[in-house]
C-alpha cells in the first residue's frame, strides 16, 4: 500500500512512498486537507543521501504504532531539501530560530497555513541522547494544538517575525576598499587550523569557497593566505574524507584530522573542490593539487554522469545497510590484492594499514607517510613512490568495483550541475583535456535543452522530467557556468543564453530594496518570501548573483547591473568581513569588483597555430579576475560588446588586453600577450597576515 508520494519523482520521496505515514507531497492537496480538517502539519525535510534521515525513517515512519499517531492527529508532508530550497531555507530559519540548531532530518510542525510553530531535527523512537521521544513529541504537539493553541499560534508569530527582520539586505552601505579583503584574510588566517587544516572542529567542513577566496588573496601578494590554502587542500588530499581509490570528497570528516567522512558524496562538493584544487595547481605547480583535481573529475564522470550529460546529485553514505561499508577495507581485503609481500608492505606503511583498523575494526585510507617520506623509507624517489600507489588504487578500485554500491540520487539539479559544468570547462582549457570540455558541452547542451522551458528555467529533472520552479541560486550559477564554457568553447551561443539567463534573473528576482529574492516574483506564495544572504555548503544565490552581474557587466559594458552587484556588496561587506567564512563567495566578489580586472579579446582562426599560442599563453596562468572573449575574424554575430570594434593587427591572430575597455596596444606575439597579462594584474607587493 503505497502513500501519495508514490506519483513523485524524487528519489529521497520514493524512498517514503511505501511507509505506513500518510504522505504527502507539499502542495496545495496537502495544505487544503490541513485547514478543512483544523489539523497542524508535521513537516519532514530530508534528502536522499542523509544517513540520520535513513534512521529516522526506519525507527520511526516505518513504524506502523508511530505512524497511526501521526495519520491522526497530522497532515504529514514530506520535502526533498534539493528540490525546494525555498522550503528549506524557511524553515530551518525557524528551526534555528527556536533551536539553536539546525540539520536534516528536519522536523517542523505548522500550522494548516504553513506558520511554524515548533521544530527540531532527528527524534529517537525513545528517549535517548538527552532527546524525547518522537511519540511523546507527537502526543505533546496535539495534546496543545487541541488545548492550547493560543500558545502555539503566538509562538508562530514571533517565529515568523524573526525570519522576516533577518532576511532583509543590511541598510548600511560601505564604501568597497582593499582594506576589506585583508581584513577578511587576516580573520581567515586567525580562525585558520594550523596543526590540522580547515576551519573549525569535529565535524569539519572542507569549506571550498574560503579556500578560493584565499587563493585570489594570494594573486594579491598575501603569502599566508597562499599558505593557509595549500595547507588547507594539502590536509584533505591524504585520505579519510578524500577518496584516494576512486577520487572525490565525502560531504565532511566526523573528526578534526579529516579521518573518519561521513561517506556520502554530494556533486556540490566535488564541484568546488575540483575548482579550488584546479586553481592551486595553476598557481603554485605542484602537481599534487593537479592530481586531485583530475581524479575528482573522473569520478564524477566515472560515477555521477547520465548518458545524455547530466550530472547526478549524490551518491548515498550507506550501503547494505551500513555507513561506508563501501569505502572501508579490513587487512585481510587489502592481502588477497596486494598479494606481493613487498607492495603490501609499501602500501601498510603508507596507510598505516592494522589488524584492528582505524574505524569500526576497518581501515579508512589516509596516507600516514606523505609521499617524500614514503620514498625515503623505501629508498626510491617521491614520483616512484607515487607511481607505485596509483597502481595500487587502481588494483583497489576494480576490487571494490564488485561491491554493492551505494545507492545514487539520480535526479539533476540545476545549480548543482552548473557548478560542475564550471569546474569542467575551466578544467578544460587549463588542462588541455578535450574530454572534460566535452563533458561541459554535453552538459551545458542537457540543461538549456531540458530544464528550460518556454520563458523559464526549472529546477530538477529525473528520468526525462523536469519539475519545480528554478531558484536564484540556479539562475545565477547557470549563468557563470555558461561563461566558464564560452571561454573554453567560444560559441556565441553560451554566451546569448547568459545573457537571456541574466535578463531573467534581474526581472524576476531583483528586490527593489536591495538584494535578490531566492523564489521568482510569480512563484507560488508561501510564509516568507526566502532571501538567503550566507553561503552555506553551496555558495548563496546573492552571492552567485552579484558575481554573475560584475562578470556580465565586464562583457557588455552593462553600467546598471555592475551598479547592482556592487550595491549588494556595500550592503553584505561589513558582515563578510567579520565573518569571512560564512561569506566567502561575496568575498570573491568582492575581490573581483574591487579589480583590476583584465579583459581579453584574442581574434583569429582558431586552427591557427598562431592563434593557439595565442590562446595557450591565455590559460598559461591563474588569472582569476579575468574575462576573456575568443572569436574568428570576423567575430560571428552574437558576441559580446568586447568583441566589438576589433581588427586584425598585420592580418594575424591578433590579441587585445583591456582593463574597463580601455586596451593597450594589440599585439600578435605571445611573449608581449604575457607581459601585458602579467602587468595588468597589478600584482600588490608581498604583505604579511597576522
Amino acid at each position: 500500500m503505497t502513500n501519495k508520494l508514490a506519483g513523485e519523482n524524487s528519489p529521497y520521496l520514493l524512498q517514503h512512498a511505501n511507509n505506513p505515514v500518510d504522505w504527502y507531497p507539499w502542495g496545495d492537496e496537502a495544505l487544503q486537507k490541513a485547514r478543512q480538517e483544523d489539523k497542524p502539519i508535521f513537516l519532514s525535510i530530508g534528502y536522499a543521501a542523509c544517513h540520520w534521515c535513513h534512521v529516522m525513517e526506519h525507527e520511526s515512519f516505518e513504524d506502523p504504532d508511530t505512524a497511526l499517531i501521526m495519520n491522526e492527529h497530522f497532515i504529514n508532508i514530506k520535502v526533498d531539501r534539493e528540490e525546494r530550497p525555498d522550503l528549506d531555507s524557511i524553515y530551518m530559519n525557524a528551526v534555528v530560530a527556536m533551536t539553536g540548531q539546525g540539520g536534516w532530518p528536519m522536523s517542523v510542525f505548522l500550522t494548516p497555513e504553513g506558520a511554524p510553530f515548533w521544530g527540531g531535527t532527528y527524534f529517537p523512537p525513545v528517549r535517548r541522547y538527552n532527546m524525547p521521544a518522537f511519540r511523546e513529541v507527537l502526543a505533546t504537539i496535539a495534546r496543545l494544538w487541541a488545548n492550547d493553541r493560543d500558545k502555539l499560534l503566538q509562538s508562530s508569530q514571533e517565529i515568523g517575525e524573526h525570519i522576516r527582520s533577518t532576511s532583509q539586505m543590511p541598510t548600511s552601505q560601505a564604501e568597497l576598499s582593499p582594506e576589506q579583503i585583508t581584513q577578511a584574510s587576516q580573520t581567515l588566517a586567525q580562525a585558520y587550523d594550523w596543526k590540522n587544516g580547515g576551519w573549525g572542529g569535529a565535524p569539519k567542513f572542507p569549506q571550498p569557497m574560503s579556500v578560493e577566496f584565499a587563493l585570489r588573496q594570494a594573486m594579491r601578494g598575501d603569502v599566508f593566505a597562499r599558505d593557509m590554502a595549500f595547507h588547507a587542500l594539502k590536509s584533505m588530499a591524504q585520505g579519510g574524507m578524500y577518496d584516494v581509490v576512486g577520487g572525490g570528497f565525502a560531504r565532511y570528516s566526523t573528526d578534526e584530522v579529516w579521518l573518519v567522512p561521513h561517506f556520502e558524496k554530494m556533486l556540490y562538493d566535488n564541484a568546488q573542490l575540483a575548482q579550488v584544487y584546479l586553481q592551486a595547481y595553476l598557481l603554485s605547480g605542484q602537481v599534487e593539487f593537479k592530481r586531485v583535481c583530475e581524479e575528482t573529475l573522473d569520478f564524477i564522470l566515472r560515477e555521477l554522469t547520465h548518458t545524455r550529460g547530466g550530472f547526478f546529485s549524490s551518491l548515498d553514505a550507506d550501503s547494505e545497510g551500513e555507513e561506508g561499508k563501501y569505502y572501508v577495507w579490513t587487512l585481510p581485503e587489502i592481502q588477497a590484492v596486494l598479494t606481493d609481500p613487498a607492495d603490501l608492505k609499501l602500501f601498510s606503511a603508507a596507510y598505516a594499514i592494522s589488524q584492528t583498523g582505524n574505524f569500526e575494526g576497518s581501515n579508512v585510507l589516509q596516507q600516514a607517510l606523505d609521499d617524500t617520506q614514503l620514498a625515503e623509507k623505501f629508498e626510491m624517489t617521491p614520483e616512484q613512490a607515487r607511481a607505485r600507489l596509483d597502481q595500487f588504487h587502481k588494483a583497489l578500485l576494480v576490487e571494490r568495483e564488485k561491491r554493492v554500491r551505494p545507492s545514487t540520487d539520480d535526479k539533476v539539479l540545476v545549480s548543482w550541475n552548473a557548478l560542475m559544468l564550471s569546474a569542467f570547462a575551466e578544467a578544460a582549457r587549463y588542462l588541455k583535456r578535450p574530454d572534460y570540455l566535452q563533458a561541459a558541452i554535453r552538459n551545458a547542451d542537457f540543461l538549456l535543452t531540458e530544464l528550460h522551458a518556454g520563458k523559464r528555467l526549472l529546477r530538477a529533472w529525473r528520468e526525462g522530467q523536469a519539475r519545480h520552479n528554478a531558484y536564484l541560486e540556479d539562475y545565477a550559477a547557470l549563468i557563470l557556468g555558461l561563461l566558464a564554457l564560452y571561454q573554453s568553447d567560444p560559441h556565441p551561443r553560451w554566451y546569448q543564453w547568459a545573457l537571456r539567463l541574466t535578463e531573467e534573473m534581474v526581472t524576476h528576482f531583483r528586490d527593489p530594496n536591495g538584494g535578490f529574492f531566492d523564489t521568482r516574483a510569480d512563484h507560488e506564495t508561501l510564509f516568507t518570501r526566502p532571501k538567503d544572504l550566507q553561503d552555506n555548503a553551496t555558495p548563496s544565490g546573492n552571492a552567485l548573483a552579484s558575481t554573475a552581474l560584475l562578470q556580465m557587466a565586464a562583457y557588455t559594458g552593462r553600467g546598471d547591473w555592475r551598479n547592482l552587484a556592487e550595491a549588494d556588496l556595500r550592503s553584505i561587506v561589513s558582515a563578510a568581513t567579520r565573518y569571512p567564512t560564512a561569506f566567502a563567495r561575496w568575498l570573491s566578489a568582492l575581490d573581483f569588483a574591487l579589480g583590476p580586472v583584465v579583459e581579453v579579446v584574442i581574434l583569429g582562426a582558431p586552427n591557427d597555430q598562431h592563434t593557439q599560442a595565442l590562446v595557450q599563453t591565455l590559460w598559461s596562468a591563474y588569472r582569476p579576475r579575468l574575462v576573456a572573449a575568443l572569436s574568428g575574424y570576423p567575430p560571428a554575430p552574437g558576441g559580446p560588446a568586447l568583441l566589438d570594434d576589433r581588427h586584425l593587427l598585420q592580418e594575424m591572430p591578433t590579441a587585445y588586453v583591456c582593463q574597463n575597455f580601455l586596451c593597450r596596444q594589440p599585439v600578435n606575439d605571445p611573449d608581449e600577450l604575457a607581459n601585458q597579462l602579467d602587468s595588468g594584474l597589478d600584482h600588490q607587493t608581498d604583505r604579511a597576515v597576522v
